[in-house]
């Protein structure tokens, strides 16, 4: 009786475990956690002086896999620069305009625009502090998608 007692509370411990596992957010880059279709922020190609409150990340959206691309968001080098690449995908006939913004830990950010073709890519020029990257597609149903926002922390010796 003892052990199918604990073999009931084991069974019950994992189940709430990965009950709390599946309810947070997680973002893997070419797909999102969120839920709305278009991106709430503007994409556009501004540059000038923002708030501290730019550097907490909010959920990407949900690409429709039909329009599924990625876009990957490389590791900072010793200069500060953010490699942002195009992967393309499944989606990438649709894609118009691909637009990575920085958000610097400075309280300044600058948009840069990424090719529609496979492999191109756009360099941000971070700080060697943690900075906010940013990522939305156009597509030409005229959707646009969040489909990275994460953060980049500058790499020490260690």
């Amino acid at each position: 009786m003892r052990l199918v007692s604990i073999v009931a509370v084991f069974i019950l411990a994992c189940a709430l475990l990965a009950a709390a596992g599946c309810t947070g957010t997680q973002n893997t880059g070419g797909q999102g956690a969120g839920t709305s279709n278009a991106a709430s922020g503007s994409p556009g190609g501004q540059s000038g002086v923002t708030g501290a409150g730019n550097l907490v990340p909010s959920p990407t959206d949900v690409i429709p896999s039909y329009n599924m691309v990625t876009v990957n968001v490389g590791e900072k080098d010793y200069l500060g620069t953010i490699p942002v690449i195009f992967q393309g995908g499944m989606g990438q006939i649709h894609v118009t305009k691909i637009t990575a913004t920085i958000y610097r830990s400075d309280g300044t950010q600058e948009t840069d625009p990424i090719g529609a073709n496979k492999g191109d890519e756009a360099d941000l020029r971070g700080t060697k502090l943690t900075d906010r990257v940013v990522v939305y597609v156009s597509m030409d149903n005229g959707q646009t998608y969040k489909t990275n926002d994460i953060l980049s922390e500058y790499r020490t010796r260690g």
